[in-house]
């Protein structure tokens, strides 16, 4: 618009200008006289009015909201601008707590609270998918307390849950019950309404899922939904490393497991007891594979069973003992075959399911074999509970290995102890030498000496005295055979002479007795047959132990001798001799085994006290 300032015309406290040239140039002339007259202190009643008030800038209506509109529009854009970074810090934060430790389980838990501080979500769950379906672990956040046991049992991966594992893609709910898949909400468990899942991916495999419920903002958004599944790729990653850090450290754990078997196995302190070193395998495979029940089984004689000689966790007890068929088990396959294997429920295989105690509910189950240099030594076997997590790959090629190191180790101790077996066996060879060709043959020489000398000297009692000198080196020289049989037969690694198994009942009654009988064989005692034998090892093992009960003797003496087609077992103690009792099932066992071949048996005082008992049969 063309305007000016129009000398002498006034308009709403404006004075308006004539738009002509000229005329501006007489204001402008108005004007100087005007500025002139008010520093001098004198009024100018031409172009300026006195103490006119100051210019006010007005603007249309419309423009004006238009305006209000586009600010308000660019503050909110701002604010938003602002909130989406506060969220994008926030992903960082979480992705940082994710990623800051490598233990798996609190990796997980780092998951859940990452998760529900990030999106705004009251409740959080991670849940781990199991190799044979549903869920296998559940973590979760956010559950009021005493709310898990009203509820009970933990979600077993249905509904929506299960819907997210059969097709892992983002759901988003405003409502759960508006979802047809939604199966609804156990007895105390507290309700929800908003609902978003996302699965975790680790590269071509479904790790678990994140479950969030009931947003802060009463539902979530599509910007809720891209925060979670870029924190589901982080969880991802972290879950891997977390995974490989597990491997590596359970891998060395395994090493130094049969590092510290072979060193106790070779060291010059191992224990005596045959199951030792099955014993030290056991435990450290329970220690390090996490197991609730792990078993060692060895073949029997038969090489038809299995027989479970050392088991250690819960219900360690009554699996012990227990034997196996190779035929038609999981155990006889893997012995036979020398293959590993790793199942998640002993029920997916026939006859493993049978060999655990009722009362346990086992469910993932490994079952390696103890492969050495001579072939399959035995089996052994790791079980943990049902719902517990199953057992992995890298698990079975580690346990697999550890069993087969295992196996070498015991075969190397084996080694070692007959190599040291065969030099203690040279050794008491040597001194048995000694003792039949020095000892033996000088007491036998003395022996006819003294005899002759005894013939010589005629009778009286001086010949007596030289007579029962010489029947006490006979009887020195009979304890010196026996002797010489046990220094031949004691270090043998299978004992099945007779001499053995009669010394070895000996042993076993002397910690009853309380001190250690005296034994002397006399003549071939080891020629005799199997079932006499038993027959026999059966009745010394009843008198001693009659002995140790009733006789309350200090000393026992055993002869066994063989000869002129008859065989002798007598039994002579210093005790209180026998009692009548209306309980003689004992003496009734030896008699009928007397009997049985033909034999007889009786049981009488001793003199001057004490009780002999005398098994005899014939020996053809």
């Amino acid at each position: 618009m063309r305007a000016g300032l129009r000398c002498g015309t006034r308009r709403k406290g404006w004075v308006v200008a004539p738009v002509d040239r000229w005329r501006r140039h007489a204001c402008r002339s108005h004007h100087t006289t005007a500025r002139q007259e008010r520093r001098s202190g004198r009024s100018w009643p031409g172009c300026w009015r006195a103490r006119s008030p100051r210019p006010e800038l007005t603007f249309p209506d419309l423009p004006r909201l238009e305006l209000d509109q586009l600010l308000g529009q660019l503050i909110e854009r701002a604010q938003e601008v602002i909130a989406t970074q506060g969220r994008l810090r926030g992903l960082l934060r979480a992705n940082q707590l994710i990623v800051s430790d490598l233990a798996l389980p609190t990796v997980l838990r780092h998951i859940v609270e990452a998760a529900r501080e990030l999106v705004g979500a009251r409740y959080v769950a991670l849940g781990v998918i199991s190799p044979a379906g549903g869920l296998a672990e559940f973590v979760h956040t956010g559950m009021p307390e005493g709310a898990v046991e009203r509820i009970g049992h933990l979600p077993r991966g249905k509904g929506l849950l299960g819907a997210l594992i059969e097709d892992p893609h983002p759901i988003r709910l405003r409502r759960i019950t508006d979802d047809p898949r939604s199966a609804g909400f156990p007895p105390g468990h507290p309700p929800m309404s908003s609902f978003l899942g996302v699965p975790i991916r680790l590269r071509e495999e479904i790790f678990g899922n994140l479950y969030l419920s009931e947003s802060t903002r009463r539902e979530f958004s599509a910007e809720d939904e891209d925060l979670t599944t870029a924190l589901a790729a982080t969880a991802a990653v972290a879950i891997e490393n977390a995974r490989l850090y597990d491997s590596a450290h359970t891998r060395g754990e395994w090493l130094q497991a049969s590092a510290a078997i072979t060193r106790q196995l070779l060291s010059p302190d191992t224990g005596e007891s045959a199951t030792y070193p099955l014993q030290l395998i056991a435990e450290r495979s329970r220690e390090i594979a996490c197991a609730d029940l792990v078993a060692v089984a060895l073949p029997d004689a038969s090489g038809n069973e299995l027989c479970i000689e050392v088991s250690v966790g819960s219900g360690a007890d009554d699996l012990s003992g227990r034997r196996v068929p190779l035929a038609g088990s999981l155990w006889g396959r893997v012995f036979t075959t020398g293959e590993p294997l790793r199942l998640s429920c002993p029920d997916d295989e026939a006859g493993l399911g049978s060999l655990m105690p009722e009362e346990l509910d086992i469910g993932p189950v490994l079952v390696v074999p103890l492969l050495g240099s001579r072939g399959v030594q035995g089996v052994l076997s790791a079980g943990r509970l049902r719902g517990r997590t199953a057992f992995a790959a890298a698990d079975l090629d580690m346990a697999s290995s550890f069993a087969s190191q295992a196996a070498v180790a015991i075969e190397l101790a084996e080694a070692r102890a007959e190599q040291q077996r065969a030099a203690v066996l040279d050794d008491r060879d040597r001194i048995a030498a000694d003792l039949h060709d020095h000892v033996i043959q000088r007491l036998f020489a003395a022996g006819l000496s003294l005899h002759n000398v005894a013939m010589g000297l005629g009778r009286g009692p001086l010949a007596d005295r030289v007579l029962a000198t010489v029947e006490d080196l006979d009887a020195t020289i009979s304890q010196i055979r026996t002797t010489i049989f046990q220094l031949h037969d004691m270090p043998r690694a299978n004992p099945a002479g007779v001499r053995v198994r009669l010394l070895d009942v000996v042993a076993d009654a002397t910690k009853a007795l309380g001190f250690e009988p005296a034994v002397r064989f006399d003549g071939p005692v080891d020629a005799l047959r199997t079932d006499i034998t038993e027959d026999l090892v059966a009745v010394l093992r009843e008198a001693l132990t009659n002995v140790a009960r009733h006789a309350r003797a200090h000393t026992v003496a055993v002869e066994v001798t063989s000869g002129s087609d008859q065989l002798t077992l007598a039994v002579h103690d210093d005790g209180v001799g026998i009692r009548p009792t209306t309980r003689s099932g004992g003496l009734t066992n030896m008699r009928r085994r007397a009997e049985r071949h033909s034999g007889t048996f009786d049981v009488g005082p001793r003199e001057p006290r004490g009780t002999t008992l005398r098994w005899s049969i014939p020996d053809s």
